[in-house]
């Protein structure tokens, strides 16, 4: 059973790869093992929209419902000799390396609908970060800020811009990234709002992600 839709993101971290490229679609694909790296003929395959709120999380969810049926599905089938095997294109190949730790920290140089994107792939793991007040804060909801009469001045990347109740706007290589929702060490996950009540981050203070 493998979330995605051969041969696009074959190996370890299928779903957060496609989060994080901003695949519109993914899927579930039932395949014949092979000796290769998620190379085998395709059996069944069931495409599901990717939603703009989707994290790892939430669309591992759904591919693993989807996934469950299909290889009910599957064996049925197996049994009754109804079985077709589809070998994989050999255009569209690519992979999906495993998700490492140091991926974490946002790197203001990228744009802000990569670094929203990625928010959303990195949770739950590793849960994408950056650093304020020499502390390292956790980021669980991000989302491009589109209001343009606001398109930051400043050059400085990860230079704070606005924190309040709607959010933390941090200026990006290109637009502005809000985020929603935070935690910091040995603390809760919490609404930007709550969070600044016990964490102070002042506009015009510089973020330091994995930018020098």
């Amino acid at each position: 059973i493998h979330a995605s839709l051969l041969p696009r993101w074959r190996g370890a971290a299928p779903i957060h790869r496609a989060i994080e490229a901003g695949d519109k679609n993914t899927g579930v694909v039932i395949m014949q093992m092979d000796a290769g790296l998620d190379t085998g003929d395709m059996l069944v395959t069931q495409p599901i929209e990717i939603s703009p709120h989707d994290s790892t999380a939430s669309l591992h969810d759904k591919l693993a419902d989807v996934g469950g049926a299909l290889i009910v599905q599957t064996l049925a089938d197996a049994q009754s000799n109804k079985l077709v095997r589809t070998p994989q294109p050999v255009d569209g190949i690519t992979y999906a390396h495993k998700i490492e730790k140091q991926e974490a920290a946002l790197d203001w140089r990228l744009n802000a609908k990569q670094l929203a994107q990625r928010v959303r792939a990195f949770n739950p793991f590793p849960v994408a970060t950056f650093h304020a007040n020499a502390e390292v804060i956790k980021v669980w909801s991000a989302y491009v800020f589109t209001d343009t009469d606001t398109e930051p001045t400043t050059r400085i990347l990860g230079t704070v811009l606005r924190a309040d109740e709607d959010g933390i706007h941090i200026a990006c290589g290109e637009g502005v990234l809000r985020i929603t929702e935070l935690q910091k060490a040995g603390g809760k996950r919490l609404p930007a709002a709550e969070f600044l009540r016990g964490f102070d981050i002042a506009v015009g203070s510089v973020c330091k992600g994995s930018t020098p």
